[in-house]
C-alpha cells in the first residue's frame, strides 16, 4: 500500500463538508488501505480522508494499536454519530493535520455510530471512552471541523498564532 502525503491546516480541503460514498468501490477500499498505513506511520489513532486531501466521508480508527503496529482497525465508509451521552470529559486531542498542537476538547464519553462497512453492509458501533472521541473527532473532520473550532474565539486566536509558527518553524527546519 502506499502512505499517503498528509494535508496541513490550512488546507480548504479540511474546511470541506465531505461527499458522501455511494458504494463500495475498488478505489475507496484502495484509500482505506493507504489511509491505515498512513495513519500507522503518522503515529495516528485515526485519519479522515480530508487530512489526504480527499473530500470523501471515508474514516479509519485504531485506538489499540502499539507503536504503530496494527490492533484492531476500523474502516468506515459515511460514518454519523446517532446516539451520545449526555456525560462529557475533557480531553487533551492532537491532530496529523495541526502538527504539535494540542487543544483541550469537551465531548461526549460515549457514541454510537452508524457507518457503512467494506463489505457495504451498515453497521453500527458503541464507543466509550478514547475510542468514542478519536470517532468523533475523525467525523468532525468529514464536516470540516477542526479541533481548534471548540475553543473561544480568543483561545482559539492564540492557538492559531502559536500554530502559525510552529508551522513555520517545520518549514524552515
Amino acid at each position: 500500500m502506499a502512505i499517503l502525503p498528509v494535508v496541513l491546516h490550512p488546507d480548504n480541503v479540511l474546511r470541506q463538508k465531505c461527499e458522501t460514498v455511494s458504494s463500495v468501490t475498488p478505489e475507496i477500499l484502495k484509500l482505506l488501505e493507504d489511509m491505515l498505513d498512513t495513519m500507522y506511520t503518522e503515529e495516528g489513532i485515526g485519519l479522515a480522508a480530508p487530512q489526504v486531501g480527499i473530500s470523501k466521508r471515508v474514516i479509519v480508527v485504531d485506538v489499540e494499536q502499539e507503536e504503530g503496529q496494527p490492533g484492531n482497525p476500523l474502516k468506515m465508509i459515511n460514518p454519523e454519530v446517532i446516539a451520545k451521552s449526555e456525560t462529557t470529559t475533557v480531553l487533551s486531542e492532537g491532530c496529523l493535520s495541526l502538527p504539535k498542537m494540542q487543544v483541550d476538547v469537551t465531548r461526549p464519553n460515549e457514541v454510537t455510530v452508524r457507518y457503512m462497512d467494506t463489505d457495504g453492509n451498515t453497521q453500527e458501533v458503541h464507543a466509550t471512552d478514547l475510542f468514542a472521541k478519536a470517532l468523533q473527532h475523525e467525523i468532525d473532520h468529514l464536516n470540516g471541523v477542526l479541533i481548534f473550532d471548540y475553543l473561544s474565539s480568543m483561545k482559539r486566536d492564540m492557538a492559531l498564532r502559536k500554530y502559525t509558527k510552529t508551522l513555520r518553524m517545520i518549514n524552515e527546519g
